[in-house]
């Protein structure tokens, strides 16, 4: 029996960035914790090295995750990529909270059919891949997900939110937060390289 599971088909074209944007199970605020927070960041890192990925911008809301990326070669790997992020992350949340018999786990195991039950840290599917083929559309993404936390109000400013990539644009790639990915930006020439 196959099951049914949403899917997105994730394209690239050479040149393209792509926005991405993955959320909680049912939309929920399970990213509180900034032990959590700090482990999501390292599985994003790990990930970048892995399928060689720039990271040009990112935000870790309470309920979801943005990251704005370009790949360093051509072969992109979008799906995998993403798979590299949430499973590690997941499965790792899993084992706290079955340490700490935590009741939480509880409420992330789910049924998902007939005497199979799973651990479900992210809402099932890929999430949101929006495909970027110019420095406007980047720059405006860039804008879009660093007011992320501002909008939802929980910081006056984008640059007070420490889960984001906002001061690091502030400081013009100056500051480094051990806790939060490595940033490359965007090189200024990325897409004029691609174009015909």
């Amino acid at each position: 029996m196959t099951r049914n599971r949403k899917r997105i088909r994730h394209f690239h074209e050479l040149g393209d960035c792509h926005e991405l944007t993955f959320s909680c199970y049912q939309n929920r605020s399970l990213l509180i914790c900034d032990l959590w927070k700090q482990m999501l960041c390292q599985s994003i890192e790990r990930a970048l090295r892995r399928y060689q990925f720039g990271l040009i911008a990112f935000v870790i809301m309470p309920n979801h995750v943005h990251l704005l990326v370009y790949p360093q070669q051509q072969e992109c790997k979008i799906d995998r990529f993403l798979f590299a992020v949430k499973r590690p992350f997941s499965y790792r949340i899993k084992q706290l909270l079955q340490e700490t018999q935590d009741r939480l786990l509880d409420d992330l195991t789910i049924r998902d059919r007939p005497g199979n039950t799973v651990f479900r840290f992210w809402q099932e599917g890929p999430g949101y891949d929006r495909n970027l083929s110019s420095l406007k559309a980047v720059e405006a993404s860039i804008g879009y997900i660093h007011m992320n936390p501002v909008r939802k109000k929980l910081v006056d400013q984008s640059r007070d939110w420490k889960w984001s990539s906002a001061r690091w644009y502030e400081s013009e790639g100056e500051l480094i937060d051990s806790d939060l990915p490595e940033l490359s930006g965007l090189p200024w020439d990325y897409f004029e390289t691609y174009q015909d």
